[in-house]
């Protein structure tokens, strides 16, 4: 099973690169821009007999270690997917 977990600052902490993006965006002349937040994203297999079993893993994975919880919220996406070979 394949998981997306997007990792973004909670709603009022500052964001730096979140500003200095939004202002050199603005600088190349991309005037319609506004509120710009930068994140991560961590993909990864996961190796679960359900899809509840993989979201307690995973969520358990964001609160120890992937994800600050005092400044960052986490969301878990989880598809299943087929290898091609």
């Amino acid at each position: 099973m394949k998981a997306v977990i997007n990792v973004s600052l909670k709603n009022g902490v500052l964001d730096p690169q979140g500003k200095a993006v939004e202002h050199a965006l603005g600088s190349l002349g991309f005037k319609n821009v506004s509120g710009v937040r930068i994140g991560k994203q961590i993909v990864l297999d996961i190796n679960a007999a359900t899809k509840d079993e993989a979201r307690a893993e995973l969520t358990k994975m964001c609160e120890e270690l992937l994800a600050n919880t005092v400044i960052e919220d986490y969301e878990i996406n989880l598809c299943d997917y087929e290898s091609k070979k």
